[in-house]
């Protein structure tokens, strides 16, 4: 199969005289975006910014807000333990099929496997399929740890700043942590998917702040067939 990702294709840039900025017109996964100039100078300097919309930040009741604290609580991903061999082995080979597929973004093996086993725990512990989490990653941020995108967004799931804010402990810097990020996207997807009563296709474009817009949960869904496995 051909991995759908990048390479991003070169930025072309346009100069409005009238206004003296410099848009430039990125395509990513399909989604196209404009980005500010501090962007272009990122990619410039050797840099890849980030692709995320805006998630809006909307009042929580406080019954959401406690449940959704109590759902991004720290407590780091144990290593799995499974009823039966069947399900170990079936664990093991999606283990060895992904870290073979993000190879070239992870070159290095601990850190990709680490990345994996994450992903894996926080998805399951979400109620999500980890195919389409990995997918929306590629989409958001390309597998970057540390991409920011020009409205805040950041790392890996690009969740925004507030989010730390109104069910975290404020420390926005813990949004560049694997398990912290992992763990903040996922249940805010969850809760989003909880908003849309189910609906996936909502739920994402509420994600990325383009709800009811097809080009961002379209990006996702044809990420997600790279990253689906069937040999379990």
């Amino acid at each position: 199969m051909t991995d759908p990702s990048l390479p991003v294709p070169p930025i072309a840039a346009a100069v409005d005289p009238s206004r003296r900025r410099v848009l430039c017109r990125v395509a990513a996964a399909g989604v196209g975006r404009w980005i500010a100039p501090a962007a272009v100078l990122a990619t410039a300097a050797g840099a890849r910014p980030a692709w995320a919309g805006a998630q809006v930040e909307e009042p929580l009741a406080d019954s959401v807000r406690t449940a959704l604290s109590a759902a991004v609580a720290n407590r780091a991903p144990p290593k799995p333990a499974f009823d039966r061999v069947e399900e170990r082995l079936a664990y093991l080979r999606w283990l060895g099929a992904m870290s073979d597929r993000l190879r070239r973004r992870k070159p290095d093996a601990p850190t990709r496997l680490e990345f994996l086993e994450t992903v894996w725990y926080e998805t399951r512990r979400a109620g999500l399929e980890v195919s389409l989490v990995l997918g929306l990653i590629q989409v958001e941020s390309g597998f970057r740890k540390y991409a920011i995108s020009v409205a805040g967004a950041r790392g890996y799931m690009q969740v925004m700043p507030f989010w730390m804010r109104l069910i975290g402990d404020g420390d926005v810097s813990r949004l560049f942590h694997l398990q912290t990020n992992i763990r903040f996207g996922c249940v805010i997807l969850r809760h989003y998917l909880d908003r849309e009563r189910g609906d996936l296709f909502m739920a994402l474009g509420r994600y990325n702040g383009s709800r009811g817009r097809a080009e961002y949960p379209n990006a996702v869904f044809a990420n997600r067939r790279f990253w689906t496995f069937e040999g379990g």
